[in-house]
């Protein structure tokens, strides 16, 4: 029996009716409805109604065991804008065709092989800075992360496309919250500067994608990443059917199911952007994080110096290196990147003995649930040995998801587990990264998570590598 009950919540205003946005600050608003009213909280922004959820059984519910009565929510939704019917983005038939296209560029062994790259953009890098200077750590995290996704998914050499893409990217990310508005799609089209500015920058990220899908197909040689897997599938499913006929010229699949380069564009967009700036932002925070906590950082320095003996890491050597992972865990634990996640319901659900009307938006973040003092002893504190196996044996299951979870959990987790901690250990091994006195480090919560004023550090060589 379906229940009838209505979840507790806020008392709307007549500025919820016409904005998106969760007060001047979300990550606060959503802690605060948590705290204020519990695991299942009613409330409507923008015309729309939601339900924010911060209990780990209930999240398992509606990102896993009844992920099918869902489908993805209004802010991905909005993204599409940038990233088109992508991976992130599309629903049904689509995505679960598309992503078993991709999966094996993300198998197991396929990643392994990435791990060289990665250590040797992070060696460059580290070889680059020079002992004393202060840098904005969120923009050298990019430019890193940037390199080695162009590089090992699509081999395309990135890296003097960087500043380009960052300012694009950021571009795009400071519409966000005005694209959530319910007015937005008549917005895009007036003269708004910051509208304006964003819709210059998905134009030139657009540029740099279909100018890597142009090379790929001028060059006609697989090179068996990514792009090559994405291009082949279109070319095989193409061979011997007709032209598209009129009707469907616009969608993103034609006769016989085949790519179109606007699907090509999508997914390598999607993977392209996702695929950096979420670890980016991690290792942003990591950083951060350490130079908050010297006792932290000198453990973690110890256990690279005694696993590594000077020489750079691989792949073999991530088993060996189970603080740097626990220090990362707790990052992101702390900073998640992907710190809201939204899913719509399809039909009427009932969820912890509440209605949940059809259409009803579902809200649950990483980000609050992670910082539940029922699931985390003091949660506030950046405490990275609290990641024994005991405690993850008694973790909830969604107490901690970062990469979402269910079907829609993020296809890049190992890749991004891998390269974080290689990363760290790569940079770590040589530098000391202080955060410069005064310096304001605060959260800015859009698409990710990412700082509001960049972190800017000062690099210190460590003396045993001077």
């Amino acid at each position: 029996m379906m229940a009838t009950a209505i979840a507790p919540g806020p008392k709307p205003s007549l500025l919820d009716a016409f904005s998106y946005r969760p007060g001047r600050d979300p990550l606060a608003f959503f802690t605060n409805l948590a705290r204020t009213y519990g695991d299942v909280v009613a409330y409507r922004l923008g015309g729309e109604r939601l339900l924010f959820v911060n209990q780990p059984q209930y999240i398992k519910d509606v990102l896993i065991t009844h992920n099918r009565n869902f489908t993805k929510g209004r802010a991905l939704q909005r993204t599409k804008r940038l990233l088109g019917e992508g991976l992130l983005t599309s629903e049904g038939a689509t995505h679960l065709r598309q992503r078993r296209l991709m999966q094996p560029a993300f198998h197991r062994d396929r990643i392994a092989a990435y791990a060289d790259t990665m250590v040797a953009y992070a060696d460059r890098m580290r070889d680059g800075w020079r002992d004393g200077a202060t840098l904005d750590v969120a923009q050298e995290m990019n430019r890193l992360t940037l390199s080695i996704v162009g590089k090992t998914l699509f081999d395309a050499d990135v890296e003097s496309q960087a500043a380009e893409v960052g300012e694009a990217l950021s571009g795009v990310m400071a519409t966000f919250w005005m694209t959530m508005l319910p007015f937005s799609d008549l917005l895009e089209h007036l003269p708004v500067p910051k509208l304006r500015r964003g819709r210059a920058a998905r134009a030139q990220l657009d540029k740099i994608i279909y100018g890597m899908i142009a090379e790929r197909r001028r060059s006609q040689r697989d090179h068996g990443d990514l792009l090559s897997m994405l291009l082949s599938a279109q070319d095989e499913e193409a061979e011997g059917a007709a032209p598209p006929s009129l009707g469907n010229a616009g969608s993103s699949f034609g006769v016989a199911g085949a790519m179109s380069d606007v699907q090509v564009r999508d997914e390598a967009m999607t993977i392209f952007l996702a695929g950096h700036e979420t670890t980016a932002n991690a290792l942003t925070w990591t950083w951060y994080l350490l130079s908050t906590a010297p006792d932290v950082e000198a453990k973690l320095h110890a256990e690279v110096d005694r696993v590594l003996q000077g020489r750079r890491p691989g792949v073999a050597d991530i088993a060996s290196l189970p603080f740097i992972e626990r220090v990362v865990t707790e990052s992101m634990r702390l900073y998640p990147p992907a710190w809201l996640i939204g899913r719509r319901a399809i039909a009427d659900y009932e969820l912890g003995g509440y209605v949940v009307p059809a259409r009803t938006i579902l809200v649950m973040s990483p980000f609050v649930t992670q910082r539940d003092a029922r699931f985390y002893t003091d949660p506030e504190c950046f405490d990275p040995d609290r990641w024994t196996p005991e405690f993850r044996a008694t973790l909830p299951k969604c107490a901690y998801f970062p990469f979402g979870g269910g079907p829609r959990q993020c296809i890049g987790e190992s890749f991004a587990w891998m390269e974080l901690i290689l990363l760290v250990a790569t940079i770590a091994q040589r530098w000391r990264l202080q955060l410069v006195p005064g310096h304001l480090v605060v959260p800015e919560p859009v698409v990710t998570l990412r700082t509001k004023h960049g972190v800017r550090m000062t690099v210190h060589q460590r003396r045993s590598e001077k």
